[in-house]
This record gives structure tokens, C-alpha cells and sequence, in this order.
């Protein structure tokens, strides 16, 4: 019954280890988007940006705490181990014995053992540079913000190419497999003819070495496709290690979806980087503001409030009564001649808002151009994909027409090798185009803000 129990345990464990294991290969399948969300979650450049945000509240809570009342409390006892004396008058006193050209009376001021308890309480009541910080803590939250959708956007761009250019890599495979499969077949047919005497033994010869060729693209290729699963991994911040399936297929995109359909204008505000100017613009106009508040004054309040005792004698000093004092002392610091410091500030200030203010009229000229050169690029890739398209079926057609020749006795050998050849040039430029052409849409994308926004999430 025990071995019963064991056998039915053990059964039970692989059942379990059998059910999980579609459930892993389930969690690393990803569509583009589900990948382009998984970077979003664990690329480590993002969460560094991320960790910057956090920094920036940081900041933000302790400019604020500035402004709150500020508490200490102190207590202390002193030994004096030798008192200082005051020198006094001889007849301060008024003792009319003392010679008047007597020596002055050294007098121990003080005692030995000096005790204070006490608190200070410090109000800031007015600042200028203090509330236009206020201000600007806001704007460097938002600064902040807008750091770490930067650099979402950059991630989902380098995510989206590397997981097309592995796409396309597979299409390539697959291509070439089928090559591979269709000129074996071929080859063996030779073959049989050449040893039944119906052609020469260098026919067989060409297409083995062709063969051959086709069989040292398909492991370069199949480098290629290790090499872009690790660089999409890397973009995504999986373990290199970790499997990935792509569930997304080149063959179900919707090419003509990508065809632009009027060129528009840019919208600026679209793109985070045109959004960081402004923001940083912002900054810049608080900061003129911040300067020019040094011109006012600054009023705080503090108050104190404490207890002191002193004896000649450590025991007594805590054992006697300790008398109170109190005091509250209203600041007013009124600023009057700085050196013209502020004034050489505000003239740094203001040169530093004007290169912001130019460098966004350079960015949205950028923009234009980017959008431009993206459309132009995308439009290109097209017209280059359809002619692509439109050799491979040429291609495939002279295959066909060669082989038949060649078979009928009309052709050679060396034209189906060239037909094969020209078939396999035909497909790799049609790859190249399509890759091409989706990475030019990704640019247009990004150039018209439209490849990420928080907002669409």
C-alpha cells in the first residue's frame, strides 16, 4: 500500500510538473505589444529614470519642509574646570580703606557646574525664493515625469525593430528551407539521370555546390535569429537565458494598413522631447523669478523657551530648583547692496531661457525634417517592396520555365543553378525590403510622437 501511495503521489507530481509546462512556454510567448509592455515593466533603463522620479519627490519634500516650523531641543551641563575671573576697580566696591592706586580685584565670575534645558522653535513667515520654489517643485515633478516617458519611448522603439528584424530573420529561415528542400530534390533527380547516362557528372556537381551554398546561408541566418532573440531579450531586460516565442507572424501584417495616406503637419506637442523643452522652459522663467525675489526681505520667527541652574557642586546642580527663561525674536532681513551678484544672475538666467527658446525652435524644425524624411523613406520602401514582390514572382517563374527546359533536354544546368540563384537573390532583397519598410514605418511613428504615449496607456 505504501509503494501504492508513493506510485500515486509521483503520478500526481508529473501531472502537476506536465500542466506548468504550458503554462511557461504560455508566459514567454509575446505578441510586439505584449513585448513592447514587458520592456516597459522590467528595462532596467526605465526603471533607472523611474527611480530618478522618486528622487525628484524626494527633492520636492524637502523643499517644502522648508517652510514648516523647525523644532530642536538641546540640554547640556558644563564643568567649569577653571573659572574665569572679571577684573574689577579696586574700590568697586566702595570701600573707602582701599588705596586708591591699589591693584584691581581679580573675582571668580561664575560657578563650577553650569546646567541649560531648552527648545527653539524657527518659523519661516515670508520668502519669496521660498514660494516661487513651491512653483517649481510642481514643474520639476512633471520634468521628472516626462524623463521616464522618454525613455519609454526609446525602449519601445528599440524594442519594436528588434522584434521585427527577428521576424523577418524566421521569414528568412523558412525561405531558405524550402530552397534548400526544392534544389535537394533537384539535385537527387540529377543525380539519377546522371547515373543512368542522361547527363554529366559536373551537373550534378553545380547543384551540390549550390546546395551547399544555400545550406551556409541557412546557418548564417539561423545566427541571425539567435543574435536578434538575445538583442530583443536585452532591449525587452529578460534573462538572456529565458526561452521566447513570438506569436506575432510577418505574413498576417496588414502592409497596405502602413501606407501613409496624407502627409500632415507635425504636432509638436506630440513628441516628448518638444514636451521636456517646455517644461524645462518653465524652469528657466522660475528661475529668473527665484533671482529676482532675493530683492525682498525675509521674515521668520523664532521662539525659545528653556530651563538653566548652576552650583558649585555637581550633586546640587540637579537637585536644586532651575529657573525658566523665555524669549521670541522676530527676523526681518532686508536686503540692501549684494555687489550687483543678482544682477550678473539675472543676466545668466536669461541667456539660459533664450537657449531653451531657441533650441525649441530647432527641435520643431527637426521635427519637420524628421517627418519629412520618414514619410519620404516609407514611401521609397514601399516602391521598393512592390518591385521586390513583383522579381520574386519573376524569379519563381524562370525557376519553373528552366527546370522544364532542362528536364525537355533544351536547357542546361548552368541556367537552372543562375534561375535558383536569381529565385534565392530575388527572395533575400524582398526581406530586406519588407524589414525595411517596417522600420521606416517605426520611424514615422516616432517622429510624429505617435510610437508611445502615457496617455494611451
Amino acid at each position: 500500500m505504501k509503494r501504492v501511495s508513493l506510485l500515486r503521489n509521483g503520478l500526481i507530481g508529473l501531472a502537476l510538473l506536465l500542466s506548468m509546462a504550458p503554462l511557461k512556454a504560455q508566459e514567454n510567448s509575446f505578441s510586439l505589444q505584449q513585448a513592447v509592455d514587458y520592456a516597459l515593466r522590467q528595462n532596467l533603463n526605465i526603471k533607472n529614470t523611474q527611480l530618478d522620479a522618486v528622487s525628484a519627490e524626494a527633492r520636492i519634500g524637502e523643499i517644502r519642509a522648508a517652510g514648516l516650523p523647525q523644532v530642536s531641543a538641546n540640554f547640556s551641563v558644563t564643568d567649569n574646570l577653571i573659572i574665569q575671573r572679571v577684573f574689577l576697580p579696586p574700590n568697586a566696591f566702595g570701600d573707602p580703606s582701599v588705596p586708591a592706586d591699589a591693584p584691581p580685584v581679580a573675582i571668580a565670575f561664575g560657578v563650577k557646574y553650569l546646567g541649560n534645558a531648552g527648545a527653539t522653535l524657527n518659523q519661516l513667515i515670508f520668502s519669496g525664493s521660498y514660494f516661487v520654489g513651491l512653483k517649481a517643485a510642481a514643474t520639476y515633478r512633471e520634468l521628472a515625469q516626462k524623463n521616464v516617458t522618454q525613455s519609454k519611448v526609446t525602449v519601445a522603439d528599440a524594442v519594436t525593430k528588434a522584434y521585427y528584424s527577428a521576424q523577418v530573420a524566421e521569414e528568412r529561415a523558412k525561405v531558405l528551407d524550402l530552397n534548400i528542400e526544392r534544389l535537394d530534390t533537384l539535385m537527387r533527380e540529377t543525380r539519377a539521370l546522371n547515373e543512368s547516362g542522361f547527363v554529366e557528372r559536373i551537373d550534378v556537381d553545380r547543384l551540390e555546390v549550390q546546395l551547399n551554398n544555400l545550406k551556409t546561408e541557412r546557418q548564417n541566418v539561423q545566427n541571425l535569429i539567435e543574435l536578434s532573440y538575445t538583442l530583443l531579450k536585452y532591449q525587452m531586460g529578460m534573462p538572456l537565458d529565458d526561452p521566447l516565442t513570438l506569436t506575432d507572424k510577418i505574413n498576417d501584417l496588414n502592409i497596405e494598413s502602413l501606407r501613409p495616406v496624407r502627409r500632415e503637419a507635425a504636432d509638436y506637442d506630440n513628441r516628448i522631447e518638444y514636451s521636456l523643452l517646455k517644461t524645462q522652459n518653465e524652469l528657466a522663467g522660475l528661475d529668473i523669478r527665484n533671482i529676482r525675489s532675493g530683492y525682498l526681505p525675509v521674515v521668520s520667527l523664532s521662539a525659545g523657551y528653556g530651563h538653566n541652574n548652576g552650583r558649585d557642586n555637581l550633586g546640587d546642580l540637579f537637585t536644586t530648583r532651575w529657573f525658566n527663561n523665555a524669549a521670541i525674536t522676530l527676523n526681518v532681513q532686508v536686503p540692501i547692496f549684494d555687489g550687483m551678484t543678482k544682477h550678473y544672475q539675472l543676466q545668466q538666467a536669461r541667456v539660459t531661457q533664450n537657449k531653451v527658446r531657441q533650441s525649441q525652435t530647432l527641435l520643431e524644425q527637426s521635427i519637420d525634417l524628421e517627418v519629412r524624411q520618414a514619410n519620404i523613406n516609407l514611401a521609397n520602401a514601399f516602391a521598393t517592396l512592390e518591385t521586390q514582390r513583383r522579381n520574386v514572382d519573376l524569379a519563381q517563374e524562370v525557376v519553373r520555365v528552366s527546370k522544364i527546359k532542362y528536364k525537355e533536354g533544351v536547357g542546361s544546368n548552368i541556367e537552372v543553378i543562375n534561375a535558383e540563384s536569381s529565385f534565392k537573390e530575388a527572395q533575400t532583397n524582398y526581406f530586406a525590403s519588407l524589414f525595411d519598410l517596417l522600420i521606416a514605418n517605426v520611424d514615422l511613428r516616432r517622429a510624429k510622437g505617435e510610437l508611445y504615449s502615457e496617455a494611451g496607456k
